[in-house]
């Protein structure tokens, strides 16, 4: 059994880039994204618990488990401060980290992030999920990219490969039902979000099909926000130049100050 977390590390440059996947993906989901941000950034690309070689993570599974587990594993690999991206689970994984440790995350990427509203493909999930040979992988994949971003054979192999593990199958069709229940997700409340205060970037897909585009809207006005036209669910793999660009830039601001809890009453 495996009891800890799973990831590839890369680079060895000043700061770390930490990278989550969304539902049914892996580590490897990031490569071309990782390669075109090399090799002046050391980045740690996981398997969150309950996919790939995280699969039997205890308590596996939901994405509170999942940010807890990476805060645990980053402390253990003594590394005090990060610049977090997370694409659709991963980036509501992201998120409840940001939350919980604020002072450990110097910016926060997310990659049309789960938990911004509670409308979601149900359906498409529980299918990906129970998804088994390379060409429902592929139909699947497909059904949650843009038109005109068929998925990669690469992509499609190492889904593929991934749930060809014993377990992995049955362990994704437990987290989708749990996620779609009621073809509805869990919520982040807006005034949490309010409280962060490193450089936050959402990126979203205006032809999402997973979750819709218009969960962007009402953020936080210190929320930057890049829609990304005619592109689908998977923006790792549909536009991975792009993502490791605004990756760059949203390192590169500064955080917000602390606002005080109560403004001073006018005289």
């Amino acid at each position: 059994m495996i009891s800890s977390l799973y990831a590839v590390e890369r680079g060895t440059g000043p700061e770390t880039i930490v990278f989550l996947h969304g539902f049914g993906g892996c580590h490897d989901d990031w490569r071309e994204v990782i390669s075109t941000l090399a090799p002046g950034a050391r980045t740690l690309a996981y398997d969150l618990p309950g996919h790939g070689l995280s699969l039997d993570f205890p308590e596996g599974g939901s994405a509170k488990t999942a940010a807890r587990a990476v805060l645990v594993d980053l402390g253990a690999r003594k590394i005090s401060r990060v610049h977090l991206v997370g694409h659709s689970m991963g980036g509501a994984v992201a998120v409840l980290m940001a939350l919980a440790e604020p002072e450990k995350i110097a910016s926060l990427t997310l990659l049309a992030p789960g938990g911004f509203g509670t409308e979601i493909n149900g359906p498409l999930l529980r299918r990906h999920a129970a998804a088994a040979d390379r060409n429902e992988i592929r139909a699947c994949l497909a059904a949650m990219s843009g038109p005109q971003s068929p998925p990669s054979e690469r992509i499609v192999d190492v889904h593929g490969d991934m749930r060809a593990r014993p377990g992995q199958l049955q362990k994704l069709v437990e987290m989708a039902a749990a996620m779609t229940r009621d073809d509805r997700q869990g919520v982040i409340p807006r005034e949490r979000l309010e409280t962060l205060t490193m450089p936050v970037m959402v990126v979203w897909g205006t032809d999402d099909t997973v979750l819709p585009f218009t969960q962007a809207d009402g953020l936080p006005a210190h929320f930057h926000l890049h829609h990304v036209l005619e592109t689908g669910h998977m923006l790792v793999e549909e536009a991975p130049g792009l993502v490791a660009e605004i990756i760059r830039r949203n390192m590169k601001r500064r955080s917000r100050p602390l606002r005080p809890k109560f403004a001073a009453a006018a005289n």
